[in-house]
């Protein structure tokens, strides 16, 4: 299993080694970083309220040590990514070919969660009978906030899942993987093992992240299930295509489940 704490193998020029790579994971991330920056500013005008849950939890820890710039967590990110181009020796050269493959990547493997979404609804249907109510209403992963401010309508939701891909893929994926990962190697665990428990403990913590805080969404075993198998999902994602996919994956799942598909009566 590959080492998440060293560069990806492959830095040639081809594709499938390009969309791993730092320089295109933070160029593709970019729009929709800025997209959610603004978003939420127009949408809440002091920034005091309503921005994804962890956004939030990271804002909170810089404050924690007395860094308080709501432009600081943004920088923060594109410093951790730029960081690591300079450290794997990484050629800064962009390709228009490669971030236009991440964004169609990002749209099929967000519909795929969506079709797995949607066979653990029929099992649990099938199987568990009145589990399985509200199914619908639990697969969306990221909790859709009702932003007061100036943007009304689909706009704020939208703004909501674009902060839950950015952010949620930050932490749990992009800083805590990792850091599972070396600590499990640090007790001297295999690396396959290591591994494996680092997606699963991520996971498991990814799903039950969001049924806490007051936006928490309410607990049942079907919407746990599917954010900890979407954990997995995203986790795998990370590792076999990297950041910026997984980033593309999530947001392009949140909007088609929150927002697609309510539009078509799906």
């Amino acid at each position: 299993m590959a080492d998440l704490t060293a560069p990806p193998r492959q830095k040639g020029d081809d594709y499938w080694a390009l969309a791993r790579q730092p320089l295109h994971c933070l160029l593709f991330l970019l729009p929709l970083l800025a997209a959610y920056e603004i978003g939420v500013a127009l949408a809440i005008g002091d920034g005091a309220t309503a921005r994804n849950g962890a956004d939030y939890w990271m804002r909170w820890g810089l404050q924690v040590v007395g860094l308080k710039h709501p432009l600081l967590l943004p920088l923060v990110v594109v410093g951790l990514l730029s960081a690591w181009q300079l450290a794997g020796r990484f050629r800064w050269k962009p390709s228009a070919g490669t971030l236009c493959g991440m964004l169609a990547e990002s749209a099929l493997f967000g519909a795929c969660l969506v079709v797995l979404g949607q066979l653990q609804d029929i099992v649990f249907r099938s199987q568990l009978g009145q589990l399985a109510q509200g199914a619908h209403a639990g697969i969306t992963l990221a909790q859709p906030e009702t932003v007061p401010g100036m943007l009304t309508g689909t706009m704020p939701r939208v703004i909501s899942y674009i902060g839950a891909g950015v952010y949620e893929e930050v932490l749990f994926r992009l800083c805590l993987i990792p850091v599972s990962y070396g600590l499990l190697r640090g007790l001297l665990l295999p690396r396959r093992l290591a591994m494996l428990l680092a997606v699963l403990a991520t996971s498991i913590l990814f799903s039950a992240a969001h049924y806490v805080g007051p936006a928490a969404d309410q607990l049942t075993l079907f919407s746990f299930l599917f954010r900890a198998l979407a954990g997995v999902y995203f986790a795998l994602l990370f590792v076999t295509r990297g950041f910026g996919i997984t980033v593309g994956a999530h947001a392009a799942y949140d909007v088609i489940v929150g927002i697609l598909m309510p539009a078509f009566g799906g």
